[in-house]
């Protein structure tokens, strides 16, 4: 396969206009999941759970499996391992050695039992191949209905805990102080994280959720400290990634995940370096003598 043949197989967009209106219903269950992907990913990242992320998205990936192999639903089977796997970890409390620990344990065996179902499968390749990647392109009406009824109850919830667990976030150790059920919230959670990741993988596949979950969020808190501004643009970038991504990748013959991961890394990168550039110019904009001053206030001279 030469240069031309690979470029075709990324970007053709013969009869664009056409496929694209058969694929409606998948552009609008992208803009539902970059929605909870944008809100729920604001607090994976000031809780510090990318990692957490990652091990119940392998036991949402067994589920699934297992669902596939049995002839089940292989959302309910996504969510069944999700929420096992994040109530596992919530549990645990505030026990960070420990809740690293049991991650790292269940990340492989959920990737291990997950292959082991799709070995034992005798269906389409596709269909493997789609929990590990994901596919959207034949998202139905029924479907849509579901997804969207699953997303805003996840939101809804979100949103009447949003001060609190946003306290909890920032100091845990304060908020107790306050009466703030610090552990009842982490559960809470985590039992909606692992409702959002089986929800995602249907995007992006078991092992990229991280990108839909996580990139986005972590992206808005590079370029700005406010609280609410970090969460409009988390939810923006999420919803650039994710309708982006299915819109370009309508043109292509390769799954959805590498356009939603490459358009949520670049978001990143620039993020990143705006960051960067705010950080030189703030650190150019001290003068010589302004910074002997500095040192000899703090040195008692």
């Amino acid at each position: 396969m030469n240069l031309g043949d690979i470029w075709n197989s990324i970007f053709a967009f013969d009869n664009y206009g056409e496929i694209l209106a058969l694929v409606q219903n998948s552009v609008w269950a992208g803009a539902v999941l970059g929605l909870l992907g944008g809100l729920v990913g604001t607090f994976v990242v000031r809780r510090d759970l990318a990692f957490a992320v990652h091990g119940i998205s392998e036991l949402s990936f067994a589920g699934a499996a297992f669902a596939l192999l049995i002839g089940a639903d292989v959302v309910t089977g996504s969510l069944v391992g999700s929420v096992a796997a994040a109530l596992t970890i919530g549990l645990m409390g505030g026990r960070a050695r420990s809740k690293n620990s049991i991650i790292g344990v269940l990340m492989p065996f959920g990737l291990g039992l997950g292959i082991l179902f799709l070995s034992l499968y005798q269906g389409r390749s596709a269909n493997k191949f789609g929990l590990l990647t994901g596919q959207i392109v034949a998202v139905d009406t029924v479907e849509l209905q579901i997804l969207a009824i699953a997303a805003l109850a996840v939101i809804a919830a979100l949103v009447i805990v949003w001060r609190p667990l946003g306290f909890a976030s920032v100091d845990p150790e304060m908020a107790q102080a306050r009466g703030v059920p610090v552990r009842f919230l982490a559960i809470l959670f985590m039992f909606l994280l692992g409702v959002s990741v089986a929800l995602s993988i249907q995007i992006v596949g078991a092992l990229l959720v991280l990108a839909l979950l996580i990139t986005p969020a972590a992206a808005a808190q590079k370029i700005t400290s406010s609280p609410v501004l970090a969460v409009v643009l988390s939810v923006v970038f999420a919803e650039i990634a994710t309708v982006g991504g299915i819109l370009v990748s309508i043109g292509g013959r390769i799954p959805i995940s590498p356009y939603v991961t490459t358009l949520s890394f670049l978001i990143y990168v620039v993020c990143a370096g705006v960051a960067a550039i705010r950080k030189r110019r703030g650190g150019a904009g001290r003068s010589p003598a302004g910074l002997t001053s500095q040192v000899r206030v703090k040195s008692g001279v």
